[in-house]
């Protein structure tokens, strides 16, 4: 982790609508989730693929994040074609069982799948370069009508896991009434492939620089939430996508907290 990074984040209570700064006595369970840093190279460093989110969204309504969602319980299923680190590696980096660890691999593949349009997938020799053809399954996918597993299985694809690699681990602070334990996990563009944004869960999207989207966070254009504001740093000290991916991490599980500071509240966090 940096050193320099700054743990303290000071959010505006209008932003934080009507969340309560004091804890509730039982604080709603984190529901899983995947969030993916989707990188580029660029003329003038990396770049990484933002979104921000409809206004209206029950949770992080107007934020600007990087793809993700939550488990779906099918994005367990073993029987799904898969190349790269085993579950049982990924269990290891982000702490929780086999089949958690699995669900989460496949929910940043159909995650980034859904929001972007951009497939992790392949053969054993190869990753997909036109997802045109896969038009018809990521609707399917987004309505639920099918499952990542089946969804690559009718295609002849492999997940491929070895395209990810893990980053960080945030829960949402326990004042949230919906709450989630989002593992994060970071992947290049592949080649041939663009990232389209088409989803309406978000009104904008595009590639940026981490160092750009911060100072827009700053001057009060755009709102991040502290775990985006914080990868956003780590990347913006990186000078290629390669380098981001080679970074050796070890991934605690983070839970910010919320203190009242006067007209504002301050989002604290141990790292």
């Amino acid at each position: 982790m940096l050193r320099d990074v700054p743990l303290s984040f000071h959010v505006p209570k209008t932003s934080l609508l009507s969340m309560p700064t004091a804890p509730p006595e039982r604080p709603a369970t984190p529901k899983d989730a995947a969030t993916v840093l989707l990188l580029r190279d660029a003329a003038e460093g990396v770049e990484v693929f933002l979104q921000r989110r409809v206004a209206g969204m029950a949770f992080a309504g107007g934020m600007t994040v990087f793809p993700g969602g939550g488990v779906d319980e099918r994005d367990a299923d073993a029987s799904l074609s898969w190349v790269g680190p085993p579950a049982a590696r990924w269990a290891e980096w982000f702490s929780c069982s086999e089949s958690l660890a699995r669900a989460l691999v496949c929910a940043a593949v159909r995650e980034t799948f859904e929001e972007s349009g951009v497939l992790l997938a392949g053969t054993r020799a190869g990753v997909v370069t036109d997802t045109t053809p896969y038009a018809g399954a990521r609707a399917a996918l987004v309505s639920r009508e099918l499952s990542l597993a089946g969804f690559l299985a009718e295609a002849g694809l492999t997940l491929r896991a070895d395209l990810l690699r893990p980053w960080a681990n945030w829960v949402t602070p326990e004042q949230e009434p919906r709450r989630y334990d989002a593992r994060f996990f970071a992947a290049a563009l592949p080649a041939g492939q663009r990232a389209d944004g088409a989803t309406t869960e978000a009104e904008s999207s595009g590639w940026r620089r981490p160092a750009d989207a911060i100072e827009d966070a700053a001057a009060g254009h755009s709102m991040l939430m502290p775990p985006t504001w914080y990868s956003l740093t780590e990347l913006d000290r990186c000078a290629s996508v390669a380098e981001v991916l080679a970074t050796r991490r070890q991934v605690p599980k983070v839970t910010p907290r919320l203190v009242v500071d006067g007209e504002r509240v301050r989002v604290e966090v141990d790292l």
